[in-house]
């Protein structure tokens, strides 16, 4: 990733129970602090480890944008938005 892209990206927990929306300008280590639980709060909480969404842009107020819409919406939104990109809510960071 470019350091001028930013990313909106899903994460969840290992049953796929709880999902949490988040934006960052370094997808590979907000991942990484996600899976070692190094920031207390929600995802570390409820072990929010595994990566199954993400959107690329290079407009940091349209990712926040995005953030807001996607957070907004429906939990059946954000499963449309998964099961499009990743139906079998694999774990994408193992591609980095």
């Amino acid at each position: 990733m470019n350091t001028n892209e930013y990313c909106v990206y899903i994460m969840t927990n290992q049953n796929n129970t709880t999902l949490y929306t988040g934006v960052t300008s370094n997808l590979k280590r907000r991942v990484d602090e996600h899976k070692r639980n190094a920031v207390a709060g929600f995802t570390s909480k409820y072990r929010l480890h595994i990566l199954v969404y993400f959107e690329v842009t290079n407009d940091i107020n349209g990712a926040r944008l995005r953030e807001s819409q996607i957070k907004g919406g429906s939990r059946q939104k954000k499963l449309d938005l998964i099961n499009a990109m990743n139906p079998e809510w694999r774990d994408l960071s193992e591609d980095f």
